[in-house]
C-alpha cells in the first residue's frame, strides 16, 4: 500500500493541471453541500430566535409604521428608526377582554452628531409590566437593570469604560445579550426612566421626533400577552376594528410571513446544490474517463513490469482519495470563512433572520460533506478504472499505442 500511495503522490505532482481540475471539482462538490446546508440551518435558527425574542402574542404599532415597513426594518435589519403614538392607547388596550398583559416599548434612533457616541437603535421598556425583554436580561445579566444602565445587543462593542452617551444622557453598559441573527443584535435596551430622559433631552436639543405627541406621553409599540382560551387573531382583529391609527399584528403572522420568504430562499439554495452536484458529477465522470484513456499506455507499462490489476486500481484510488479529501477540506474551509465573515451581510441582503448554527453541528456537516464528496469522486474513478483494469494487458497496450 505504501508503494501505491507514493506512486499516487508522484502522479499527482507530475500532472498538476489535471490534478488541479479534479481538486477544484472536489472542492466545489464539498463546498456546495456544506455551504448550502449551513445557510439553510442558520436561516431556521434565525427564525426560531426571532420568534422567541418577540416574546408577545400581539404587537400594536402606529399604522404608518406598519405601512412603511419601519418596524420590520428595525427588527430584521437593525436600521435605526422611530415612531410614536399616544400613551392612551396602552391604557385602553389593557381594558380589553382577552388581554392578559400589555407592556409599552419606546423606540429612539440615536443621532450621529455630538450628543451621541454611536448611531444605534435604542429600545426602552417598562420593567414593571414587561414580559418580553425582561427574561432575556435576567438570563444574560442575572438581575434587572437600574436607572442609567443599558443592555447592548451582541453586535455592539462595549468601550473599556463601559459608558455610552445618548442625547447627552450618560449610560452604563452592564451586559450584552446573546446573538439572535436579527437587527436586534445592534440595538441597545434601557428602562423607562432612562429612555424618558433620553427622549426629553432629544426634544429639548431640537430633535423633532415626536410631532404632536409629548415625549412623556409617547409610546412606540404595545406588546400584548393574550389570555389563555382566547384566539390571538381574534383579539388582534378586535383591536384593529376598535382603534384608529394603529395596527395590531400577531407574532404568528409576522413569523409566518418571514417563514414563507425563508422557504423560498431554502428552495433556491437547495436547487443550486442539486444543480451543482449534477453538473459536477457529470463532469467528473467525463473527466475520469478521459484521464484513464490518456493513461492507457502508462497503465499497460505498469502491468508489463509486474503491476497487478489490484495495484493499478489502488494507485488510481489513492490519487482520487488524496485529491478529493484535500479539495473538500479546502473548499469547506473557504466556505466557512465566507459564511462566518459575511453572515450579517447575507442576513441584510435576504432580509430574513440568520443565526449561525452551533459549532459542533458545523463540524459534523463539514466532515460529512467532505466524506460525501470523496465517495462520489471515488465511485466515478472506480467506474472509469474498472473499464481499463478489466481488459487484457496486450489489448490495453495496443489501444494505448
Amino acid at each position: 500500500m505504501k508503494f501505491e500511495i507514493k506512486l499516487a503522490i508522484k502522479n499527482i505532482k507530475g500532472h498538476w493541471g489535471r490534478s488541479a481540475a479534479l481538486f477544484a471539482l472536489a472542492a466545489l462538490l464539498a463546498c456546495s453541500i456544506f455551504g448550502g446546508s449551513i445557510i439553510i440551518r442558520s436561516l431556521q435558527n434565525g427564525l426560531r430566535s426571532y420568534e422567541k425574542r418577540l416574546g408577545a402574542d400581539i404587537i400594536v404599532i402606529p399604522e404608518e409604521a406598519a405601512g412603511e415597513g419601519t418596524f420590520e426594518s428595525i427588527l430584521l435589519q437593525g436600521i435605526p428608526g422611530y415612531f410614536y403614538m399616544d400613551m392612551d392607547v396602552l391604557e385602553a388596550i389593557r381594558g380589553l377582554e382577552g388581554v392578559k398583559a400589555a407592556s409599552p416599548q419606546f423606540y429612539l434612533a440615536s443621532a450621529s452628531s455630538g450628543c451621541c457616541d454611536t448611531l444605534v437603535q435604542i429600545i426602552g421598556f417598562d420593567p414593571d409590566s414587561d414580559f418580553s425583554v425582561k427574561p432575556w436580561i435576567l438570563e444574560n445579566y442575572g438581575k434587572m437593570i437600574n436607572d442609567g444602565d443599558v443592555i447592548v445587543g451582541s453586535d455592539i462593542r462595549i468601550p473599556e469604560n463601559k459608558s455610552f452617551r445618548f442625547y447627552n444622557v450618560e449610560c452604563r453598559a452592564v451586559a450584552k445579550l446573546g446573538k439572535t441573527g436579527t437587527g436586534l443584535d445592534s440595538a441597545i435596551y434601557a428602562d423607562m426612566n432612562t429612555i424618558q430622559r433620553m427622549m426629553e433631552s432629544a426634544d429639548k436639543i431640537g430633535f423633532d421626533y415626536f410631532e404632536s405627541v409629548e415625549p412623556e406621553n409617547a409610546v412606540s409599540s404595545v406588546l400584548i400577552d393574550v389570555t389563555d382560551g382566547y384566539e390571538v387573531r381574534d383579539v388582534a382583529r378586535k383591536i384593529n376594528l376598535e382603534f384608529e391609527g394603529v395596527r395590531a399584528i400577531s407574532s404568528k403572522d409576522m413569523v409566518s410571513g418571514i417563514s414563507e420568504g425563508l422557504s423560498g430562499v431554502s428552495k433556491v439554495v437547495g436547487g443550486l446544490i442539486v444543480f451543482i452536484w449534477g453538473l459536477s458529477i457529470a463532469v467528473l465522470i467525463v473527466s475520469f474517463n478521459m484521464i484513464v484513456n490518456e493513461r492507457v499506455g502508462e497503465l499497460a507499462l505498469l502491468r508489463i513490469i509486474g503491476g497487478t490489476k489490484k495495484m493499478l486500481a489502488g494507485v488510481l484510488l489513492w490519487e482520487t482519495i488524496i485529491i478529493s479529501v484535500s479539495g473538500g477540506l479546502l473548499g469547506n474551509t473557504l466556505a466557512s470563512l465566507v459564511i462566518i465573515s459575511f453572515s450579517d451581510i447575507l442576513r441584510d441582503v435576504l432580509k430574513v433572520p440568520l443565526l449561525l448554527t452551533n459549532g459542533w453541528i458545523i463540524g459534523i456537516v463539514f466532515l460529512f460533506s467532505v466524506l460525501v464528496s470523496t465517495i462520489v469522486c471515488v465511485l466515478t474513478s472506480v467506474i472509469a478504472a474498472n473499464r481499463i483494469t478489466s481488459k487484457d494487458t496486450a489489448l490495453i497496450l495496443r489501444e494505448g499505442l
